[in-house]
């Protein structure tokens, strides 16, 4: 049966919203506990619909602004040393129109694989170097995305063109000459970075 509001300790629950509210609204479970709300006291505020859970261990004031981008935000605060790329990289730079139903995710190769029931994810191991290239940080609702540029998704595209198809790696690369500010120097040095410059080169050429 749920935890009726009224049943809260009322002093907890104060401190609890308060360090929530610092922390942007939303916490992971171990954080929360480390910050001092007591787990039966998250759990209370689960129940009683003040908070709510995102993903496992990931919960988020109920009554805090709608998120503009939950996926990324959610994959981001579970998973803080992946780099989103690939078709999301490509719809958060606008260089597609295809709407991403997973968070596509770089990740380290000798990492661990990321414990993440939702939102779906689609994990991509790479080598230190092509992993650490490229990468900025966005922030997105308050929590710090990590997202490969516009040159480096580019250029990893082209590397998993197999996986993701040309022809919306070509269309990326039109809308990337839309959008102007145009890196060329960039370009070619992801494309060294990720073993692609001689595929990438005559696209270059025919599109920039």
């Amino acid at each position: 049966m749920p935890i009726r509001r009224s049943k809260l300790d009322r002093t907890a629950l104060d401190k609890a919203k308060a360090l929530f509210r610092k922390h942007g609204g939303m916490l992971r479970m171990a954080n929360a506990i480390q910050a001092g709300i007591h787990r039966t006291t998250l759990y209370a505020m689960r129940d009683a619909g003040l908070v709510e859970q995102l993903s496992r261990g990931l919960y988020r004031l109920a009554d805090a602004p709608p998120l503009a981008n939950p996926d990324l935000v959610t994959v981001a605060r579970r998973v803080p040393r992946g780099v989103v790329c690939l078709i999301s990289a490509l719809a958060l730079h606008d260089l597609t129109t295809q709407i991403p139903h997973e968070v596509w995710l770089a990740v380290p190769r000798d990492s661990e694989p990321p414990r993440v029931n939702y939102p779906p994810i689609r994990v991509f191991r790479y080598a230190n170097q092509p992993f650490a290239a490229g990468v900025e940080t966005h922030d997105i609702d308050g929590t710090k995305v990590r997202v490969y540029n516009r040159e480096k998704t580019l250029a990893d595209c082209f590397k998993y063109r197999n996986k993701i198809g040309l022809d919306t790696v070509v269309e990326a690369l039109k809308r990337y000459k839309q959008q102007g500010h145009i890196d060329a120097d960039a370009l070619t040095r992801y494309a060294q970075t990720c073993r692609v410059a001689n595929v990438m080169r005559p696209y270059l050429e025919a599109v920039l």
